[in-house]
């Protein structure tokens, strides 16, 4: 269903969207990949997708879930070779059928295989074929069947034209939502980028960044390899450009030094320009600070680089935000605390003249002085609370902002999951929609109950991570606490399964829900307290 949900290629034919083929060839009038999920539906209600559900058909949404339904009930028997003479007549849909039939479902079923002859084949020496690298669940046919020796990307091609068409539309997406949001234009970002994500996307990350300074990149003729970059005129842009921090992991510093020279270079172009400041708050922001580093004592260039660096990341041979290892070794007592993890971790400069120059009272300088701070999410086969590194690196550098400046940072999620259709939430609004679809929700916890010991493992991590968001971001509600607390510990079946297949799980889960009341994040458990005191005794004296 991920590999049909959405375009592929031109998104014509055989590659145009399974959901949109349906909504087509049924008459419903709506795109269900780009509406508005409350919306009241007016529409048709053909009886097909009647059929598939008993629940109330009331909003846009529903129609959505009953398309979903219908297309996962329609995969299903298309795979099973049944006649199919009760569909609706629709061209994209019959070819979209056909390449179900001939090439998604045989390049699913050669996965397992191709696997397991792949890792042999490489155990014993031999030759493993090469295969593309990316997330079939954007639209990534290409990468199927696994089991191949993956390559990933020309890193000269990078930002490809694709994820700067992405990383252009996010960019004015986030402008727009600021805008309306806080009544201004933004002037100040914050952006985590990870290396993972810089190869599955083609760039959309660095590309995005460089929208928002007003540049863009230049490919050659031919190769279509980035040699160059050009500056947008500020008349063309109508807003100001965006001054940009960049927070890099690791992988990202090792894998791309050529993205971080590109992005160093445009920097450097842009705060050299002799702009209004209102409108290029880089090129104000350089100057301010060169002339009061000039008069703390060093030199004219030095001056300018210090008062350049925009890109941080951990010092050479270091990876991740150093975050995790204070919260899973409770050795922090606010969050500030947290926030001088962050600092310190990540504190140090890169550029075309620096590998890891010792720069943390310059990154904190540029936190305490941004507006907000975003990440992206390329794809939706995890979420914000099934990885430790979101919150690590967004949570991490949302507390380093506020704590420095001592105001409230906007902190903003970019979904990439769509290539055609990005949207730019807060990450309040995403952390709440992971709650509520993923973690609270019944169908995943039975899911999670039919895999053992793994399962009760990843009920365990959602609430360590959930913990850890709020250390970092304080966006977690009391009632969130309490959905969890209710669906994981206090639901006899799933506490009763977690005692059998992870009685650890069991006992961390417990543990961290009271030290979220024992720190203050929690804040109003009430009953919730003596329920999961007792548990937890009751745990240890079994």
């Amino acid at each position: 269903m991920a590999l049909l949900r959405i375009p592929r290629g031109d998104g014509r034919g055989a590659q145009s969207s399974l959901l949109r083929a349906l909504s087509k060839a049924f008459g419903l009038d709506f795109d269900p990949l780009d509406c508005e999920l409350a919306e009241p539906w007016t529409g048709a209600r053909p009886a097909a997708l009647l059929a598939v559900s008993s629940d109330p058909w009331r909003t846009a949404g529903d129609a959505r879930e009953r398309l979903e339904l219908y297309a996962a009930a329609l995969i299903e028997r298309v795979t099973q070779g049944e006649a199919l003479h009760d569909l609706p007549v629709d061209d994209d849909l019959a070819l979209i059928l056909d390449s179900l039939r001939e090439v998604v479902a045989p390049r699913l079923d050669a996965c397992g295989t191709g696997e397991m002859q792949g890792m042999l084949d490489a155990l014993s020496g031999r030759f493993v074929p090469a295969g593309p690298s990316g997330a079939p669940s954007r639209g990534r046919l290409d990468v199927l069947p696994t089991g191949r020796n993956f390559f990933t990307v020309d890193v000269r091609n990078l930002p490809t034209t694709t994820a700067w068409r992405i990383g252009f539309q996010s960019a004015s997406l986030l402008l727009e939502r600021h805008l309306q949001d806080h009544g201004d234009h933004l002037r100040q970002l914050g952006l985590s980028v990870w290396g993972t994500a810089t190869m599955r996307t083609g760039g959309d990350d660095i590309a995005q960044a460089m929208a928002l300074m007003g540049v863009r990149p230049v490919w050659a003729t031919g190769s279509q390899r980035v040699d160059d970059f050009e500056i947008l005129p500020v008349s063309l842009l109508d807003r100001p450009r965006v001054d940009v921090t960049l927070r890099v992991s690791g992988f990202f510093r090792d894998a791309f030094a050529n993205l971080i020279k590109l992005f160093d270079a445009a920097v450097q172009a842009v705060a050299a320009l002799d702009e209004p400041d209102d409108l290029n708050p880089l090129a104000a922001r350089v100057r301010e600070e060169r002339q009061g580093f000039i008069a703390e004592g060093l030199s004219e260039d030095e001056a300018a680089r210090q008062a350049g660096w925009r890109i941080f990341g951990a010092k050479p041979g270091a990876y991740g935000a150093g975050v995790q290892g204070a919260i899973d070794g409770r050795l922090w007592q606010s969050r500030e605390d947290l926030a001088e993890v962050y600092l310190n971790w990540g504190g140090y400069a890169y550029g075309a003249a620096d590998e890891g120059t010792p720069a943390r009272q310059r990154f904190a300088q540029r936190l305490s002085q941004v507006q907000a701070v975003l990440q992206n999410q390329d794809n939706r086969e995890h979420d914000l609370l099934d990885s430790n590194d979101y919150y690590q690196f967004q949570g991490g550098m949302l507390a380093a902002s506020e704590t420095l400046s001592g105001q409230k940072t906007a902190s903003y999620h970019g979904d990439h999951s769509q290539p055609d259709l990005p949207k730019i939430r807060t990450l309040k609004e995403e952390l709440n929609r992971v709650i509520r679809s993923r973690a609270a929700n019944p169908k995943w916890i039975d899911g999670a109950r039919r895999h053992g010991y793994k399962g009760a493992f990843e009920m365990a991590a959602t609430v360590d991570f959930l913990f850890a968001f709020d250390a970092t971001t304080e966006l977690i509600d009391d009632h969130q606490y309490a959905l969890l607390a209710d669906a994981y510990l206090l639901d006899p079946t799933t506490r009763d399964f977690l005692a059998e297949h992870n009685p650890d799980a069991l006992r961390d889960m417990t543990e961290r829900m009271l030290e979220a009341q024992q720190r203050g994040l929690w804040q109003e458990p009430g009953e919730y307290q003596q329920a999961l005191e007792d548990l937890l005794l009751d745990i240890e004296e079994n």
